[in-house]
This record gives structure tokens, C-alpha cells and sequence, in this order.
């Protein structure tokens, strides 16, 4: 059994999912489980923003990332701290452990694949306190493919922020492999200058009655698409992913997410909010795709996901897909669910008539509206810096 549900450009629409349309008469939805993937750059054609998988994305402002005309001869610089249960290590493409977190699914992630000169790999055995890596760009004009691993070993508990900024192209893979039994807290952040093209393949794969909590926030770049991709290795997995992204002054938000559940007895849940206005007459794009597979042998799987966009301008716009097969109907549970719309007039209706000025009323209803995501960074330093950082952009727009 196939669920789609369509609701591309539905931006700044007041009714939560009116306007939803089936497509766009271009290339029509392909079958999740037959998504093709590889290692070899050659063995995918070079997009041209028609194929579903690349209709929403600017292709003039990748800067040559999809073609093959991006040199990617810059630099990328990975730190990790370094303490007590962390080992940090840099390999070469042949180490065994590259690739276990799973497979490039679109040209970009596979140019990044087979370009990138090191690996850094960080372990996590069990750490009482949390270890941060920093993803720095190659520089303004300058291009760079990246690769890093984070992976847990068996029956551990870890937390790991993960922290990209400066400048320039980015394309990179992130591999995050959960072992059997262990439960790894994560964040990742995007914190770019404004110049920075990020395009990011997120490969996590879910060991055994491990347990994934993650976190992302975007708030900067100039075009950042990601694509985290969500995979079981045994049953009893555990993923939640939650997201944030803030998107004005012609800025490209898009965030494409596959979860598919392979083997029994596995759980996902999924929440994105986005918040996007136009600046100057510079249009804010936000795009979130979020398929979900359920595959034949997935039996006793629970899952869900959720999507809302808050359009606080005009000429802004929020595309928004969901997207739910299911091939086995012994099931606890499926369901997902995409909403759109401006500001509630109630809502700032309300605090105005408590003496609260409009400006400051649509401040709290923003807060308010991304509460939910970051009330899961358990981390109060970092949170109060995402907080002020969100902050700071609706003092600079206006919002």
C-alpha cells in the first residue's frame, strides 16, 4: 500500500494544506524502495532541476556541486575535542569502516564520496560529557568535499554536537553508526556565513535496540540542502529527528529526510518546523521532503511524521511533501501530516490586547513556535546561544 501526500508550494497560505496539488507536471513520485544508490559519481546522470529529486533546488546556485565543474580542490577542517572515551582518528578512503553508515543517493553525495582525500572517524565508548566537532568551510570562492564519522560502540550513552560553519562550497557526507544497545544524543548545526553553499548526504544507521535522538538547527548559508537518510541494522531501533530552520533574505532551506524501516520491531518519529521571510524583495525558500518506507518485512513498525511552516511575509515560500509507503500491513502504527500558514491573528490579537507592542507580539509567537525543537537540545549553552542566535535574525528582519 502507497500513502502520498502532496502539498508542493503552498507558501504563505493561511488554511493549514490548502492549495495541496499532486505534482507538478514534471517527473512523477518514484517508489521509495527503489531509490538508486552508489559510490561511482559517473553512474548518475547530471541533474537538471526537472527529476523529483532535484525540482525545488536552484541549480545555478550550487556553484557547480551537481555538474562536475566544481574543482573541490579546497579544504575542509574537522576538529573534534578531545577527552576521556573519545578517540578521533584520520583514515583513508580504504578504511573498512567508511561506508557503514550507508550509500551516496544523488550525484552530489557521491562527487563528495569519491573526492574526498581523508576521513575523520570519532568514536564514542561511553563519555560523560559531551564532545563537539566543528565543520569549517574551505573559504569564500573556494569548493570541498568532506567526510566525517561518528559512530558509538555497543551498550554506550554519549552525547555529540556537531557544529558547521564559514564559508564557501561544501559538499560532504556524514556517516553516524549506532552499535547494538547504545543511545547517542545528537545535534547539528548550521551556522554559516552568508556566502556558504552546504549540500550534506546524512547516512545513520540504527544498530540493534540502539537509540537515536537527533537534532538539527539551519539558520545561515546562502543554499543548504540536506538529506539525512535513516536506515535499521537490527530490530528494536530507535530514531527521532527533530528540526529547526530559519530562512530569510533569499536564502534556500531545503531538508530532504528518508527513514526506512527494513526490519521488524523498529520506531521513528520526525518534526521539522521552519519559520521563512522575505527581506528586501529577496524571496525565503524553506523545502522539506519527508518519505517514510515501510518495507515488507518491517513488521510491528510505529512511525510519524510532522512538518509546519510558519510564513511570516509575503513572496516567501514553503514547499512541503510527505510522503508515507507502506508495503506490509502488520503495522502499530503509521501516520503524517504537513501544515502551512501565516501568523494566527488570535494569537497576536490576544497579546496585543495585553499591552504587548505587534512587533514583540510576533517575536513570541516565533519563540513559541520553535519552543518544541529546541526545548530537545538538553544542553543549556548551546540552546541559549541557538535561541540568540534565532534572536538576533527577527531583530534584523523585523519579524
Amino acid at each position: 500500500m502507497t500513502v502520498p501526500s502532496n502539498a508542493p508550494e503552498v507558501a504563505g497560505l493561511a488554511p493549514e494544506l490548502e492549495g495541496a496539488k499532486k505534482g507538478q507536471g514534471e517527473s512523477p513520485l518514484a517508489s521509495a524502495s527503489e531509490r538508486f544508490t552508489s559510490y561511482d559519481v559517473e553512474a548518475f546522470e547530471v541533474p537538471g532541476g526537472r527529476e523529483e529529486n532535484w525540482r525545488f533546488t536552484p541549480m545555478r546556485r550550487l556553484h557547480g556541486l551537481h555538474d562536475g565543474t566544481a574543482a573541490l580542490d579546497g579544504t575542509v577542517k574537522i576538529e573534534a575535542s578531545v577527552a576521556e572515551g573519545v578517540t578521533v582518528e584520520t583514515v583513508d578512503r580504504d578504511d573498512a569502516r567508511i561506508g557503514e553508515g550507508g550509500i551516496p543517493a544523488d550525484r552530489v553525495a557521491a562527487a563528495a564520496w569519491s573526492a574526498f582525500r581523508e576521513a575523520t572517524v570519532v568514536t564514542l565508548h561511553g563519555i560523560p560529557a559531551p564532545v563537539t566537532v566543528t565543520v569549517t568551510g574551505p573559504g569564500e570562492g573556494v569548493t570541498a568535499a568532506g567526510h566525517l564519522q561518528l559512530r558509538t560502540t555497543p551498550n554506550t550513552e554519549a552525547t555529540a554536537v556537531i557544529e558547521y560553519r564559514g564559508s564557501g562550497s561544501l559538499a560532504d557526507n556524514l556517516e553516524v553508526v549506532l552499535a547494538e544497545g547504545s543511545r547517542l544524543t545528537l545535534v547539528v548545526t548550521g551556522e554559516w556565513a552568508d556566502d556558504a553553499v552546504h549540500v550534506g548526504a546524512q547516512h545513520m544507521s540504527i544498530g540493534r535496540d540502539a537509540v537515536l535522538r537527533a537534532t538539527s538547527v539551519s539558520l545561515s548559508g546562502d543554499l543548504v540542502r540536506i538529506s539525512p537518510t535513516v536506515k535499521y541494522s537490527g530490530p528494536g531501533g530507535d530514531a527521532e529527528l527533530a528540526g529547526l530552520g530559519f530562512a530569510d533574505a533569499g536564502q534556500h532551506l531545503e531538508q530532504r529526510l528518508l527513514v526506512d524501516h527494513s526490519v521488524a520491531n523498529c520506531t521513528s518519529n520526525v518534526i521539522y518546523k521552519n519559520a521563512l521571510q522575505s527581506v528586501k524583495g529577496l524571496t525565503a525558500h524553506t523545502v522539506w521532503i519527508g518519505d517514510v518506507l515501510i518495507r515488507a518485512a518491517a513488521e510491528n513498525t510505529r512511525t510519524f511524521e510532522f512538518n509546519r511552516n510558519l510564513v511570516l511575509t509575503e513572496h516567501a515560500r514553503a514547499d512541503s511533501v510527505p510522503n508515507l509507503e507502506i508495503e506490509t500491513g502488520e503495522i502499530a502504527g503509521a501516520g503524517h501530516a504537513s501544515a502551512t500558514g501565516r501568523f494566527d491573528d488570535e494569537q497576536l490579537f490576544y497579546l496585543q490586547s495585553r499591552g504587548i507592542p505587534e512587533d514583540v507580539a510576533r517575536r513570541l509567537v516565533v519563540r513559541g513556535f520553535f519552543g518544541e525543537i529546541l526545548s530537545r537540545i538538553t544542553l543549556p549553552e548551546l540552546r541559549e546561544r541557538l535561541e540568540a542566535a534565532i534572536e538576533a535574525e527577527l531583530a534584523v528582519t523585523g519579524a
